[in-house]
């Protein structure tokens, strides 16, 4: 079963995610230093959490430490949705739709998007 990560970690797999399998250390280092002022030895930590939790896979090729995803943000995304609706909407996906048009959450695209996902459906 796929866990909830903690924010900083999540931010390490976005960069992984965005970026060509397999990513270096190095790359990886390249792309937080534009975002967050992380140590090396940080971002190495997260990144042995990240392997022994199943996220990702890593392999040695000559000097650089290689990391590609094993699990997909799509998949990881599944997750975070269902357990948020589960724990702040009662597993009612009506109930989350209510709350984002009643709080003019929803652009014109999104109903529209909505729409047309409701038709698939039928």
């Amino acid at each position: 079963m796929i866990k909830r990560l903690p924010n900083a970690e999540f931010e390490l797999m976005h960069i992984i995610w965005q970026s060509e399998p397999p990513v270096t250390t190095n790359e990886i280092m390249e792309q937080l230093k534009f975002d967050i002022s992380w140590k090396p030895q940080t971002v190495l930590t997260m990144l042995l959490r990240l392997t022994a939790k199943g996220f990702l896979k890593s392999e040695r090729i000559g000097r650089e430490r290689n990391y590609s995803p094993v699990i997909s943000r799509q998949e990881y995304m599944n997750v975070e949705t269902t357990e948020f609706i589960s724990r702040y909407r009662g597993n009612s996906v009506g109930s989350l739709i209510r709350m984002m048009y009643e709080g003019r959450n929803l652009s014109n695209e999104d109903i529209k998007e909505l729409e047309r996902l409701l038709k698939e459906k039928e």
